[in-house]
């Protein structure tokens, strides 16, 4: 019987020899590498300049460390198995030390940010955010650099709904199609017939119905299954108990409301007010994770999830603190992945064809072995 457990976490890839097999054996990129530079910042510009303007958000510098003691950095899962890069900062000969950490993302930031920006309902900021993830198992689309459009937008209570969360969602998923148009527009080879496009409609599923559909399939399985059938989809939900007593993947507990009670699009009771953007990708025939993002926790849904998840001891942390005692706003956010967005738009094989990161020598050996051209 397989571990359900570690189904919760990573890629669903779980050796190069798998990896090897799951990479296409006839690619080719439709850009050189200098063709490619040009997309993809052609495809940046046009995302934050649309974003922005359709979410109503304001560009924002972003931290790429944090001081460990305010308890913002991104633990990405509540079971421990992804921990930041922590380093010890002397200072003046250790009379006022700091302890550090490497940013995994800005979910908590950007919600303290909110206030420090003085964001009114319905503003917000938008980040070009870099990260280190060390604990992710390197393959095609997992990278040890990461970088998102981290943002947040400043809601009221009547906000806090499926149907705001899924307005919110169509708005980018209008923007993603735009830059597509866009970038096709600068570099025609990119229409061709070997690889659809993006498709014109998202599908909006709950995590339940998902396993109701692919009750014996480990979750990333299940995901790619899904979207053979519906290409691109919005999964909510992330981070409830499903029926088989596991939630679709350990969801961190202290900022996407996966608690709160909701109706599920057949009708059923559910729970979750955060979700995933999924799509197929052709190029790779497999899942392809474009976004993650939610409404977050209130004060009253922070400790049933920090209870739920073991870790009442956060409540100390400042951020923590600052939404018990009502000192930052309610929100909603996300982190949109750039580079996995690069790679999808650009119909690109790996995410090395469009981001420079460390990648062990057996993944370049294979890569090389499949005309995949990593940068260096």
């Amino acid at each position: 019987m397989r571990d359900k457990m570690k189904d919760l976490a990573g890629p669903g890839i779980g050796n190069y020899e798998e990896l090897e097999r799951v990479l296409p054996q006839d690619y080719g990129s439709l850009l050189n590498p200098r063709e490619t530079q040009k997309a993809l910042f052609a495809v940046k510009e046009y995302i934050e300049e649309n974003l922005c303007r359709d979410l109503n958000l304001m560009m924002v510098t972003v931290p790429l460390m944090v001081d460990v003691e305010s308890g913002v950095n991104d633990l990405l899962d509540r079971d421990g198995s992804r921990t930041p890069i922590q380093f010890h900062i002397s200072n003046d000969y250790e009379k006022h030390p700091l302890d550090a950490q490497i940013v995994q993302a800005a979910t908590k930031w950007k919600r303290i940010a909110l206030k420090q920006f003085s964001c009114e309902v319905g503003e917000g900021i938008c980040t070009d955010m870099r990260a280190v993830r060390k604990d992710y198992f390197l393959d095609h689309d997992h990278s040890a650099y990461v970088d998102q459009w981290d943002w947040e937008q400043v809601i009221t209570e009547d906000h806090r709904n499926l149907e705001y969360l899924k307005e919110v969602v169509r708005k980018i998923w209008n923007v993603l199609k735009g830059a597509e148009s866009h970038v096709q527009e600068l570099f025609p080879q990119l229409k061709t017939d070997k690889y659809l496009n993006i498709p014109e409609e998202l599908t909006f599923l709950h995590a339940e119905e998902i396993l109701g559909m692919y009750p014996d399939l480990p979750r990333k399985e299940r995901e790619t299954e899904v979207l053979k059938k519906y290409p691109a989809i919005f999964i909510t939900g992330i981070g409830w108990p499903l029926k088989d007593g596991y939630p679709h993947e350990m969801r961190a507990a202290d900022y996407d409301d996966w608690i709160t009670e909701t109706i599920s699009g057949s009708g059923n009771p559910t729970h979750g007010l955060n979700g995933d953007i999924l799509v197929w990708n052709p190029v790779t025939k497999r899942r392809h994770e474009l976004t993650s993002m939610g409404i977050r926790v209130t004060k009253e849904t922070l400790k049933k999830q920090l209870e739920m998840s073991g870790q009442l001891d956060f409540l100390k942390l400042p951020y923590h603190q600052a939404i018990m005692n009502d000192d930052i706003p309610l929100s909603i956010g996300g982190g949109i992945g750039q580079t996995r967005t690069y790679m999808y738009l650009l119909k690109k094989a790996h995410l090395g064809e469009v981001s420079v990161s460390v990648w062990p020598k057996i993944l370049k050996e294979i890569c090389k072995k499949k005309n995949i051209s990593i940068l260096e």
